[in-house]
């Protein structure tokens, strides 16, 4: 699971996101839904949980059924019941550990990965209430080309501060860019999604760089679809504050 292929995913996983809330909240919903299965599918081995199976139903259940709920949900605030979803799956993650019949070891490892891999496959739910929100569209699509350019500007042969900084200035050069080009979008938005999305892969990829080397298909797709996955939520808090 080196830099490059995860930038390579990455970019390809927001390029589609901005696809489809181009073609409207349908489209969007399908792609965060199965990006959210996604993270599911990896998010065991990506942690090394001892149980995988009991993990990745609990974490794809949370994921898939918040973007369900959030695009269900009539009216604002979109999230609103996604909190549910959220606490059902941390009660789920706590049953699957009592029906565990392996004497249950590394308990607590296993619950706390469980839990946390809910908490970001649910944060998809953010981009279905992103696109809810005014310029919602324009706004997904600026944020994801964002997240695209970061997650390609961490491929180069750049290290530490410098590759830090040279994601963050691109990220935001390139939102801006973007919302310059959509007249929905006024600039300084585009600014602050860029500025978000920028900090947000430099942030993860700094992390996965100190994690030791996980090899496997599903790990790869699951670490590069995390950027994608909390992303959501960061960007609807842009277009609740910002955009409003």
């Amino acid at each position: 699971m080196d830099v490059s292929t995860r930038a390579v995913l990455t970019t390809s996983f927001a390029a589609v996101m901005a696809v489809g809330a181009y073609f409207g909240m349908a489209p969007l919903t399908v792609v965060a839904a199965a990006l959210a299965a996604l993270v599911a599918a990896g998010w065991p081995a990506l942690l090394e949980l001892p149980e995988s199976g009991a993990a990745r139903a609990v974490v794809g259940l949370a994921g898939v059924g918040a973007v369900v709920v959030a695009w269900a949900t009539p009216g604002e605030p979109a999230l609103r019941y996604v909190p549910v979803v959220l606490a059902m799956a941390i009660i789920l993650a706590f049953v699957a550990e009592f029906l565990r019949p392996d004497g249950r070891e590394r308990m607590v490892d296993s619950l706390v990965g469980t839990v946390s891999g809910a908490v970001v496959a649910v944060s998809c739910a953010g981009w279905i209430a992103a696109g809810r929100t005014d310029q919602g569209a324009a706004l997904v699509v600026t944020s994801a080309v964002a997240l695209a350019v970061a997650s390609a500007v961490c491929a180069l042969p750049l290290t530490g501060w410098t590759n830090a900084l040279a994601t963050f200035a691109l990220a935001v050069v390139a939102g801006g860019g973007v919302a310059w080009a959509m007249p929905e979008l006024d600039r300084l938005s585009g600014v602050w999604a860029g500025a978000v999305a920028g900090l947000l892969v430099a942030a993860i990829d700094a992390l996965f760089d100190q994690l030791p080397t996980v090899r496997g298909r599903l790990v790869s797709v699951c670490a590069s679809a995390v950027p994608v996955a909390v992303g959501g939520t960061l960007i609807f808090v842009v277009g609740r504050v910002i955009v409003g």
